[in-house]
């Protein structure tokens, strides 16, 4: 109880009121103006990376480059390419929370990877030829399925899943190079012989530029093609990344 005093008469008793509490949030802070932007204005609080997923590198305006690659319906990546990029790109999905599972017939050459990634967590995942399994890929739990099976792989046996992203690694265009890109929707496009650049701007309608431009792309360079967009993008591995796998490369 506090006391107000009134000039010639007895202190009386005044009963203070209650402090009210928005449960939740605490005590009532002190007013302010409201913080209102121009529509004009609203540009400035974009985020450089225009989608989630993994960052694989920057594009031509030095911008973060990220790929989408778990999605509530199964996804189908193709990479004409080494199989440096390939483990850049899982090292990279691993470390956001994913499962690998690598499907391969050089199992040694994916071992060093597999022990890097995860802490020690077993987050990749080594398998034979044929001997891969069913996933059970959630949206708690998404999984890339890496396919390292050199230029003619086999169809997979493994059904398609929401949440699970198959990774095609193609070293080469073998004979049924237009099945596997046909049946793709996304495609990453390497360092590959002029001969080569002109099959894959038949099959993926590539622009005249962008067929001479691919057998001069360095090594850390990839082409990423929809059936909407290219795109070309380098990727600079960090320093944790380079004691794994070493500096880019295009052939193994």
């Amino acid at each position: 109880m506090a006391y107000q005093t009134y000039s010639g008469q007895a202190p009386q008793p005044v009963e203070q009121r209650p402090v009210r509490v928005r449960p939740g949030f605490g005590l009532r802070g002190p007013r302010r103006e409201k913080h209102v932007l121009t529509v004009e204005d609203l540009s400035a609080l974009a985020f450089p990376v225009g989608d989630d997923g993994v960052v694989i590198g920057l594009d031509h305006q030095q911008q973060p480059a990220v790929i989408g690659l778990f999605r509530p319906s199964a996804f189908e990546v193709v990479l004409v390419g080494g199989m440096w990029t390939a483990q850049l790109i899982a090292l990279r999905a691993a470390a956001t929370g994913a499962r690998i599972a690598v499907e391969t017939g050089r199992p040694q050459a994916w071992a060093p990877m597999a022990q890097a990634a995860g802490g020690g967590q077993p987050c990749v995942t080594i398998h034979q030829v044929g001997r891969l399994g069913a996933q059970g890929a959630s949206v708690a739990s998404p999984v890339l399925v890496v396919r390292d099976l050199g230029a003619r792989p086999n169809r997979s046996r493994l059904s398609a899943a929401p949440w699970q992203t198959t990774l095609t690694v193609l070293p080469y265009l073998g004979p049924n190079a237009s099945r596997v890109l046909n049946a793709a929707d996304l495609v990453g496009l390497q360092r590959v012989s002029p001969q080569e650049a002109e099959l894959l701007g038949r099959l993926l309608s590539l622009s005249p530029g962008d067929v001479s431009a691919l057998p001069t792309l360095p090594d850390n360079v990839t082409l990423w093609a929809t059936r909407m967009r290219r795109q070309y993008v380098m990727t600079n591995q960090g320093e944790a990344e380079t004691q794994v796998l070493g500096g880019p490369r295009r052939m193994d």
